[in-house]
């Protein structure tokens, strides 16, 4: 469990609202600043170090009165607000920049390698998202039921494959708008044949039976509202996720994080409501505009720190349902998504030059040099036609075409799986080909 905040009176406001005002401590106001960039709670704030002339009984007041001057009702019916910070806009506008602006002609991700990009950050958000609620299985043995299109075998992979499939239903439509059958539709993809009773995939709970619990202690830290508010609550959800011109603007990547937040705070559904609000997320990014979101994964960052978001929820509740800790939380994941992001392009480029050096064995193209790399890295590698087909994305008839050039010229020898499945090993000429090259 959290330390809740002291309860900060009405008396103690106007007093602190009042210091803010006359202040001309420059260390005071550069401390409250520095607590607002990370949207600090209480258990943090109570250990900073502070100016023999002030006292820690005013510094947590005067933090609160420096975020309610600033507060946004975001959801009326449950009282949830935020203060939007100079952090949370400048993390907004640099994303603004790299997520649908300066990176958008194409720069940071290769032309020829979007494809392979596209499914493998696809592949680790529905990994990364599934392994959060619980799916106990490598991301080795995850990728490899992925790529191959074997038949989930367990419950864990079956979370999974479904959190694959509901993504990229949500990439083919992204445009269109949330509705109450569309959100239906996305948790009936996210949880087929993982619940405990198969009628509650794609269908509200009936019941207030649902609560939240510390996954250790199993101690209830959050009750969500009645399965009575739920017809209400997602009518709100669709006119906000689909309103163009609110009478308040919140920039779209905060009302995205907000979107996330709200459906977890509901929890509409009997079990899959964290992977479902995650979905809607990265829906939502999408829709605005976002095209650079379908490459990261975002659930991976929060999978690190998974502690820390679970906490930033308690943290909501516990301070007044003042949400600028999951906002300023998720903004920081996003921007950690991003350098991971361009740390994988680097390593990606890096082996590309590497395989590039192979198409000097002549009449080779790219993908046979990259599949000459893979090779040269792990010597006992074995490849099928269809696991070229699916890293590279290329047809069968291309990927079969593949592998009989690299035959033909003795780099790869063929092997028999069974009577009618053939694998590829590496040939009795490759080391005399590609010895000279390195």
């Amino acid at each position: 469990m959290i330390e809740y905040p002291p309860k900060v009176t009405e008396k103690e406001l106007v007093k602190a609202y009042l210091y803010l005002s006359s202040n001309t401590n420059k260390d005071i106001s550069l401390l409250i600043e520095r607590i607002n960039e990370n949207y600090e709670y209480w258990s943090e704030v109570k250990y900073k170090t502070i100016p023999s002339s002030f006292s820690h009984e005013m510094l947590w007041p005067c933090v609160k009165a420096s975020r309610i001057r600033n507060r946004i009702l975001v959801w009326d019916q449950y009282g949830i607000n935020i203060s939007i910070t100079n952090q949370m806009q400048r993390i907004c506008h640099e994303l603004d920049m790299n997520f649908g602006g300066s990176w958008g002609n194409g720069s940071l991700i290769p032309e020829e390698n979007k494809n392979q990009y596209l499914i493998s950050s696809l592949m680790e958000e529905a990994i990364s998202s599934s392994q959060m609620e619980g799916a106990a299985t490598t991301r080795k043995v995850a990728k490899e039921m992925l790529r191959k299109k074997i038949t989930p075998r367990d419950k864990s992979q079956q979370m999974i494959f479904n959190n694959y499939q509901t993504i990229n239903f949500i990439v083919e439509n992204k445009e269109k708008p949330l509705t109450e059958d569309m959100l239906l539709k996305i948790h009936r993809l996210m949880t087929d044949g993982t619940m405990e009773n198969p009628e509650d995939a794609g269908r509200f709970r009936l019941n207030d039976d649902v609560v939240v619990e510390d996954g250790i202690t199993h101690e209830v830290v959050h009750t969500p509202p009645s399965y009575t508010e739920i017809p209400n609550f997602v009518k709100h959800l669709c006119d906000f996720f689909n309103e163009e011109r609110a009478r308040i603007f919140i920039h779209p990547i905060i009302r995205g994080i907000i979107i996330h937040f709200m459906l977890a705070y509901m929890h509409p559904f009997t079990d899959g409501n964290g992977r479902t609000a995650r979905a809607l997320f990265y829906w939502y990014m999408l829709k605005q505009g976002y095209w650079l979101t379908e490459y990261l994964s975002i659930s991976r960052i929060i999978a690190r720190s998974k502690k820390t978001y679970e906490k930033t929820y308690l943290y909501v509740e516990a301070d007044d349902n003042d949400i600028g800790y999951f906002v300023a939380y998720n903004l920081r994941v996003l921007e950690l998504a991003f350098k991971d992001l361009q740390h994988y392009i680097c390593r990606k480029t890096s082996r590309k030059k590497q395989a590039d050096i192979f198409l000097r064995i002549g009449n080779i193209n790219e993908r046979q040099a990259e599949i000459i790399r893979m090779y040269y890295e792990n010597p006992k590698e074995v490849i099928t036609v269809k696991d070229v087909q699916i890293k590279f994305g290329v047809t069968p008839t291309t990927a079969k075409s593949d592998i009989v050039g690299l035959l033909n010229i003795g780099i790869l020898s063929e092997i028999s799986f069974n009577k009618v499945k053939k694998g590829y090993i590496k040939g009795n000429n490759f080391d005399e080909l590609t010895s000279s090259l390195l």
